[in-house]
């Protein structure tokens, strides 16, 4: 057994008994005894038909939180996870619950700051100035009507479409005045490349396959596809000038150059927090390799459970399900853990490590900096000091936070 694993033993009497009583006065109440109204049935004539058995189960629910705070209150531990709990003995005068708690493992630091990391230089080159250009003039493209156009590559088609199957119409396969971008892969290979060249009005008979990896019941069969083009649409990109510069929201650019000179801060802040980010990542990394720690198993398992629940949620705003994903992806909660556990143990480690800077660095605040922190969240979350307060718990939380913060911003000045 681990250093930070502890067994401790609650045996629990008066407690007990009032669970007992409690809880046969619950279940009377619904008790069907031959002579009583519900409720009405003194406590021996209910034990004997039912035994003091039946009052077990929801005494010991009603014990568990007296028994868990007086072990803790005993012994003075700080868990980091739920602990496990089992009864360890069970009578109609007492109950023995046994706690296995894990505490924080022993962390011992090695090398922070002298990491020996380099950080790469932010540098913005022509052609990504010209990429990003060309990204905002595709963005506030117009899309217009392409008189007598044929269809070409980028244009969208607005067609009418039938797809046939062993002499049968395909369920769900034929639209009306479908607008296709041309060249977006959106259907299968063949289909988009068989419109280039045709005109509004024309019609085409495309003769296809599906592909090997579609549907159960299509895939690798023959198609046809017969098909009408309505309308050809095509993109006009805008013009670089002030009206140009306005659309974006730079109304202090007044030159082709001036815009490139902002684009060029635009990539180059982004570039510098990319880079920020993975100079922080490598150093914790390097970091934690110099720490010495035995991080326990149900650790990593109940961090694993936290970003489940977190990636539950994320797709819940996505309006999902995590059934609905496991369905999609042919998966089970298993194989996600499976997959999140080498990134939970890293986000443990560096968790630690972090509070051990902290600690070494013997991190203080005033009651004042505290504040100042819960104001800058507050802000940053856009909610009032309350509110975040009470989001978090307390202001211990805060001031944990703030020193997790300072920690973090030690590893980073000490290596640059």
């Amino acid at each position: 057994m681990k250093k930070n694993v502890h067994e401790i033993e609650i045996k629990l009497d008066k407690e007990w008994k009032s669970a007992l009583d409690a809880t046969f006065k619950k279940k009377n109440k619904e008790a069907k005894i031959d002579g009583f109204r519900k409720g009405a049935a003194p406590k021996e004539i209910y034990l004997k038909k039912f035994g003091i058995e039946s009052l077990y189960m929801d005494a010991v629910d009603a014990c568990i939180s007296i028994a868990y705070k007086k072990a803790l209150e005993d012994s003075k531990l700080v868990p980091v996870i739920e602990p496990k709990v089992d009864v360890t003995g069970i009578s109609d005068s007492n109950v023995i619950f046994k706690f296995t708690i894990i505490t924080k493992p022993e962390v011992t630091l090695g090398e922070y700051k002298k990491l020996n990391v380099k950080k790469e230089k932010a540098k913005v080159t022509d052609e990504e100035i010209k990429h990003e250009i060309d990204h905002l003039r595709e963005h506030l493209a117009d899309v217009v009507v392409k008189e007598n156009g044929v269809v070409a590559e980028g244009d969208t088609a607005v067609i009418d479409f039938t797809g046939i199957v062993d002499g049968k119409e395909i369920d769900g396969g034929k639209g009306e005045n479908y607008p296709l971008e041309i060249g977006s892969h959106s259907f299968i290979p063949g289909f988009e490349e068989g419109l280039i060249g045709l005109k509004s009005g024309e019609e085409k008979t495309l003769e296809l396959k599906f592909p090997e990896n579609y549907v159960e019941d299509l895939k690798g069969k023959d198609v046809t596809f017969k098909v009408k083009v309505n309308e050809v649409k095509t993109r006009v990109l805008p013009d670089i000038n002030e009206d140009f510069f306005k659309d974006l929201g730079y109304d202090d650019v007044k030159t082709e150059e001036e815009l490139k000179t902002k684009i060029k801060e635009d990539i180059k802040h982004r570039k510098e927090h990319q880079i920020d980010d993975e100079f922080v990542d490598k150093l914790l990394e390097k970091a934690s390799e110099n720490m010495k720690v035995e991080i326990n198993e149900e650790i990593i398992d109940d961090e694993v459970h936290r970003m489940i629940d977190q990636y539950a949620t994320q797709l819940q705003m996505q309006g999902m399900n995590i059934d609905d994903y496991y369905k999609m992806t042919g998966t089970k909660e298993e194989d996600l853990h499976k997959m999140m556990a080498p990134e939970a143990e890293k986000r443990v480690k560096y968790r630690y490590l972090i509070e051990g800077v902290a600690e070494i660095e013997n991190l203080k605040f005033t009651e004042e900096e505290i504040k100042a922190r819960a104001e800058e969240m507050a802000k940053q979350y856009n909610v009032s000091v309350e509110e975040l307060v009470k989001a978090y718990g307390s202001m211990d939380v805060i001031e944990y936070d703030l020193k997790m913060h300072k920690a973090l911003e030690i590893i980073k000045e000490s290596n640059e």
